[in-house]
């Protein structure tokens, strides 16, 4: 078997790369073990209005990177427009950030028969196709156009919101209706696959049965695979990176004082500015945590040509100043607030520095920082983890102290709880949660979600037994991650 693995962006595996949890991040390892190609942009654009794709092929571990060049007349239009113009702010429930044309709508629809036109490359009798994420929504639709027969699968890595909301994204039921294309479409949670078989229903006057909907593309299951991290490589890394000099600095810095951290994407999907809002409130509330406690904001820059996204970063900058003007002193700073991307190294010995790892996104498919941050910490002397009720990660990092981010008095509270915590409770509630992503593993994410769409494979083309809905959560024992290779 051959798996092809396709994303908008790919991870380079360079250990200093700027790596903030998300897709590539959590894809590296399993393709370099697992010996398939990845496939995306290599972030350089080509002219030329019928370019042919071309892929320059980089090994990676027992696997490859296959890098495209993007048309440059599209890629503006595909990416800033439609992907993160109207799409991610649907995806996140913000449909009043929406701005996009469509011509918008066109590049990408144009950009997806692009790179369908170049996974041809890499077909063979026995590939299997996985694309990710809202970038390729109609991948699958394009390479059926092409003739392609092989086994395709689509996961979403973001939220898939109420119809009301996707319903405001311009050309949505075409796009819907392009997704069904894909053999077995994966989401984080139940309530993003109730969302999107809603959709379905209301939008296409299709039934989903069984987790199963048929339409003339032919058959495509609908299921849950929550993505999981390494979670030992991680604590491994988090304790080898305490005498990194990044980290050595940060902890001589501190005088004995608690730290909080965020690490995040600069995203308003991210609820940044609720979140130093709840730590001013904090402050205001608890005066003795004044010196006491700080927090180190990193909030790597995304996106900034899109006006929301210049928007946010002014409006964070400028709520930051305010905080530190109002609590701080000459010799202190409540608030440390870093505009860079650090390596997944580097992050991992910052989270095992911090006493709160502070996670709470408005909305968010998953959200691997809040995993990361578990995995990170000092089994003897544990961080404690306050997540989103509204990020995926909730539903199995439930020991974690879970907040509703809009509730900014309770939010102020529960870091202020999270700081004095006794160091029984952080070890009962860390072991917890640790085992649980020991068992949703990344590896264990890939091997279920290439052994579904196999056996979906199977059941179609009549070769086996039908086969139940794979529940939310689904898991198998069965590891795939050592039958794949690249010729």
């Amino acid at each position: 078997m051959n798996l092809v693995v396709v994303s908008n962006r790919v991870a380079r595996g360079k250990a200093n790369e700027p790596m903030t949890g998300g897709l590539a991040a959590a894809l590296l390892p399993v393709v370099e073990n697992s010996g398939a190609v990845w496939v995306g942009s290599s972030g350089r654009l080509r002219d030329g209005a019928q370019m042919e794709p071309i892929a320059q092929i980089e090994q990676i571990g027992a696997g490859a990177l296959a890098l495209l060049d993007l048309p440059a007349a599209h890629y503006a239009g595909y990416y800033e427009g439609f992907a993160n113009s109207a799409l991610w702010p649907a995806l996140h429930s913000r449909s009043d950030l929406i701005r996009v044309s469509h011509d918008d709508y066109n590049s990408y629809r144009e950009v997806n028969a692009f790179v369908a036109r170049a996974l041809l490359r890499f077909q063979k009798p026995d590939t299997l196709f996985w694309v990710q994420d809202y970038h390729f929504l109609s991948l699958g639709a394009e390479l059926r156009t092409l003739g392609v027969k092989s086994p395709i699968g689509f996961f979403l890595h973001t939220p898939w919101p109420a119809r009301s909301v996707i319903d405001s994204v311009p050309n949505h039921r075409d796009l819907v209706n392009a997704m069904l294309a894909y053999d077995l479409i994966g989401f984080q949670t139940e309530d993003d696959r109730e969302n999107f078989s809603a959709c379905i229903r209301a939008d296409l006057c299709l039934q989903v049965r069984d987790g199963i909907v048929k339409s003339r593309h032919g058959r495509t299951r609908l299921a849950v695979f929550p993505i999981g991290i390494d979670a030992d490589k991680f604590a491994a890394s988090a304790a080898k990176a305490a005498s990194h000099p990044d980290v050595s600095r940060l902890r001589r810095s501190l005088h004995g004082e608690k730290l909080a951290i965020g690490v995040d994407r600069l995203d308003y999907s991210k609820g940044l500015v609720n979140r130093i809002n709840a730590f001013d409130r904090m402050w205001t509330m608890h005066p003795t945590l004044l010196r006491a406690a700080s927090l180190l904001q990193i909030a790597t820059p995304s996106r900034e040509s899109i006006e929301a996204y210049g928007n946010l970063q002014s409006e964070v900058a400028r709520l930051v100043s305010d905080v530190n003007g109002r609590h701080g002193e000459a010799d202190w700073t409540p608030i440390r607030y870093l505009n860079k991307g650090y390596g997944q190294g580097v992050l991992a010995g910052l989270y095992r520095s911090a006493q709160v790892g502070v996670v709470t996104p408005l909305h968010d498919g998953m959200n691997l920082v809040a995993k990361e941050y578990v995995a990170a910490q000092n089994p003897v002397d544990p961080g404690v983890l306050v997540l989103s009720k509204f990020a995926g990660a909730a539903n199995e990092l439930d020991s974690a102290l879970i907040v509703n981010p809009h509730d900014i008095d309770r939010m102020a509270r529960t870091i202020a709880t999270a700081l004095s915590m006794p160091l029984n409770e952080r070890r009962m509630r860390y072991e917890i949660m640790m085992a649980k992503l020991r068992r949703h593993s990344i590896q264990q994410w890939f091997a279920d979600f290439i052994e579904v769409l196999q056996d979906n494979e199977a059941q179609e083309a009549g070769e086996s037994e039908p086969l139940p809905a794979a529940p939310a959560g689904f898991h198998t024992s069965r590891l795939v991650t050592s039958s794949f290779r690249y010729h």
